[in-house]
């Protein structure tokens, strides 16, 4: 979709426009956080691994991984969550995962846990990117959304139509 200039949308479709590309953030930061906790399991593998350490011990570490991604605090004001595990974007992590082996972490040799890596950073760097696009749009949006309240163009009774 290409850029909209926000002071030439009616207010319905400014409104349902930031609407949409949230929901699209949300689906895209809970898929980001999912690859950047399977990262942080592919380093703790490999920390296990310099060490010699029984596969079990890998376990330890799960709390802090699985709490600074999936539970950490997000940069955004929350809006009500919503499942995004059947997302598109979610379903190609999915089958990222699985076509390297990363169910099963101890048993890939180096090189299948090198390219398994590799390949979730990509697709983890192309979600911030992607992230930081939406963040640039909804911005937009929202400044148009308060200078029109600012300046009187919509109605403040309107703005709890947002929520």
């Amino acid at each position: 979709m290409t850029d909209l200039d926000p002071t030439l949308l009616p207010l319905d479709e400014l409104r349902t426009l930031r609407a949409s590309l949230q929901h699209d953030d949300d689906a895209v930061s809970y898929v980001r956080r999912l690859a950047q906790a399977r990262l942080d399991l592919i380093d703790a593998e490999m920390r296990r691994r310099d060490r010699r350490d029984d596969p079990s011990v890998i376990t330890s570490e799960l709390p802090v991984i699985l709490g600074t991604h999936l539970t950490g605090g997000p940069a955004r004001p929350p809006r009500p969550a919503e499942d995004a595990s059947d997302h598109p974007l979610a379903i190609e992590l999915e089958e990222l995962w699985g076509e390297h082996g990363g169910a099963d972490l101890p048993s890939l040799d180096e090189d299948q846990i090198v390219a398994l890596r590799s390949d979730l950073r990509i697709f983890e760097q192309a979600r911030s990117k992607e992230r930081k696009a939406l963040f640039a749009r909804i911005d937009a949006l929202s400044a148009e959304l308060v200078r029109r309240y600012r300046e009187g163009e919509a109605d403040i009774e309107g703005l709890l139509a947002d929520e």
